[in-house]
């Protein structure tokens, strides 16, 4: 026993945390409190606090109870000082490291997002992965970006630039979702690598399948959609709806992108390809006038059976499906708007004959 507590103090005196630092903590459960805000105040999951308590429904806790939250950091290694407890010189911990950046760093490089650029188009430039630089610049969804945007590439920042920036390192990806037709918490889950209990904890959802089409979900620590570069759905700098009620579609040629309205919400959001200089896509305020699963398209110059997903707005101009080319953002069309196919089937759907659509410059 005497050995033992000698061993402590002198693991201490040596800086080294003692064995017991890594124990489990303990919590009181407050009024107010659910196992998601408890995770979040130490950083651990509502699975991990769930298997640590065997709680059988994470919906039941009571104030005065202790949960134990486990310890997420690793146990040091006990190592045995065969010292005298006199014989220790106290040691004083190392320092920190000096948030200043050393003067070696690498500097910045910094990219200025151009006109219809996306951030995979991005990534590809600059031979980085999509993932690492949505996490360089903590973009919560790979395509939420906007011409004129800095995005940095390589180095290191300064803390000027990442205040300027909006940047909080390290911070928790929050992403809003909106609930779509057939979707459950599960399959939501899966799709930003999270738990769904934890969705359901964030949201204060008490019942499984009481998520209903069109709601919005916070979705905490959402990962970065893999292989998704193209539709997103809030947007920094989206124009405003113009008509406010039912649903409406704005096209807009700055941006190269699509953007859908449900009573003045912003819905949806697509990088897109609009006309070419010599074939531009007509501007103006116009309505859905008729819809084909699929039809051919030919004119000058081309002749493209199977296009699948269009809707007319104006004579022969249409938004719709496009399996030829994936040059989002760039003008590659005769007039139309072409969409990446998995996007034009959810306007094909979501459009409506009589439904508003406006183009502009």
């Amino acid at each position: 026993m005497r050995r033992s507590a000698l061993l402590i103090v002198v693991l201490l005196l040596l800086g080294i945390p003692a064995v017991h630092a890594q124990e489990n903590v303990t919590h009181t459960v407050r009024p107010g409190d659910n196992l998601f805000r408890i995770s979040q105040q130490y950083g651990v999951t509502v699975d991990q606090i769930v298997n640590a308590n065997a709680i059988t429904n994470a919906w039941v806790i009571y104030p005065g109870q202790d949960l134990i939250i486990p310890s997420n950091a690793p146990e040091a290694p006990a190592v045995e000082v065969e010292v005298e407890v006199e014989a220790a010189p106290p040691v004083a911990p190392e320092p920190e490291a000096p948030a200043e950046i050393a003067a070696d760093a690498e500097p910045p490089v910094y990219h200025t997002v151009g006109r219809g650029q996306s951030l995979g188009s991005i990534a590809r430039q600059y031979n980085v992965s999509l993932s690492e630089l949505a996490r360089m610049n903590n973009v919560l969804n790979p395509d939420l970006i906007y011409a004129g945007q800095q995005l940095l590439i390589s180095g290191v920042p300064s803390a000027d630039s990442v205040t300027a920036r909006g940047m909080e390192v390290g911070s928790t990806n929050i992403v809003t979702h909106i609930v779509q037709t057939g979707e459950t918490l599960v399959s939501i889950g899966m799709t930003y690598n999270v738990s769904w209990l934890t969705i359901a904890q964030a949201n204060d959802i008490f019942q499984v399948n009481a998520i209903q089409p069109g709601q919005a979900l916070t979705i905490p620590g959402a990962g970065v959609l893999a292989g998704v570069e193209h539709s997103f759905i809030d947007a920094e700098g989206a124009p405003a709806a113009r008509v406010g009620v039912g649903r409406e579609i704005i096209v807009d040629l700055s941006d190269s992108r699509v953007y859908a309205y449900d009573d003045g919400r912003l819905v949806r959001n697509v990088l897109a390809s609009m006309g070419r200089p010599a074939t531009p896509t007509v501007q103006g305020s116009f309505r859905a006038q008729r819809k084909y699963l699929s039809q051919t398209m030919s004119g000058p110059g081309y002749n493209l059976p199977g296009v699948p997903y269009i809707v007319y707005f104006y004579a022969g101009y249409a938004l719709h499906g496009t399996y030829w080319h994936t040059n989002w953002g760039q003008q590659m069309s005769s007039g139309c708007v072409n969409l990446p196919t998995p996007e034009a089937e959810w306007f094909y759907n979501f459009i409506e004959i009589g439904t508003p659509i406006h183009v502009q410059a």
